[in-house]
């Protein structure tokens, strides 16, 4: 109501925002009622009726309403194919998309399971070089143990023809210039620096 002359206001267009606050007030006046949200739009068809009234007949020059009853039948019968169609490819790309998530899923089980037993690998091989440092007793290795390191990453290692088995720590000897040397004792074998 108009205050000053007390007729009712004149409807116009709201905007968007004006449109939106008018509905939330609307709501906002009963909170306790039920607000019905949106419902699954999937179609469905009508069921065949039961009585079928003016069936048509094989004889021939059918009148002019026939022809609107035939295209309603037509359009009916197109939804149902339309909607089997529909049906059938909702299930196809289901079906892909599970496929493609488990191949997905085994992918991903088999790279963990390589990263995690080479990190295991690494894990022993520090763990026995500690020990070994602690106790001062050498560490001896073969080289097809560093070629299948090697291997992994793609780098040539050493083979048993070019080197035999490898001292990878004998004793630290403090060098007159302060640094630490793994010194081997035979000449077969290969110095590592530290």
């Amino acid at each position: 109501m108009d205050p000053q002359s007390h007729r009712p206001n004149k409807k116009r267009a709201l905007s968007p925002s004006s449109a939106q606050a008018a509905q939330l007030a609307s709501l906002m006046k009963n909170p306790d009622r039920f607000v019905p949200t949106a419902k699954s739009r999937e179609k469905k068809l009508a069921p065949p009726p039961e009585i079928v009234a003016n069936v048509q007949g094989s004889s021939a020059g059918a009148g002019s309403g026939e022809f609107h009853v035939y295209k309603a039948s037509r359009r009916r019968e197109y939804e149902r194919l339309k909607m089997m169609d529909d049906e059938l490819k909702r299930e196809q790309d289901k079906e892909e998309f599970d496929t493609k998530t488990e191949e997905w899923k085994k992918k991903d089980d088999a790279k963990t399971a390589k990263n995690r037993a080479k990190r295991q690998k690494k894990k022993l091989a520090q763990e026995k070089k500690k020990e070994s440092e602690r106790t001062g007793t050498p560490q001896f290795e073969s080289a097809d143990n560093e070629a299948d390191d090697a291997g992994a990453d793609g780098a040539a290692g050493p083979t048993d023809n070019e080197v035999g088995p490898q001292i990878k720590l004998v004793k630290n000897i403090q060098a007159s210039n302060g640094t630490s040397a793994a010194v081997a004792p035979s000449s077969g074998n290969r110095c590592f620096w530290r």
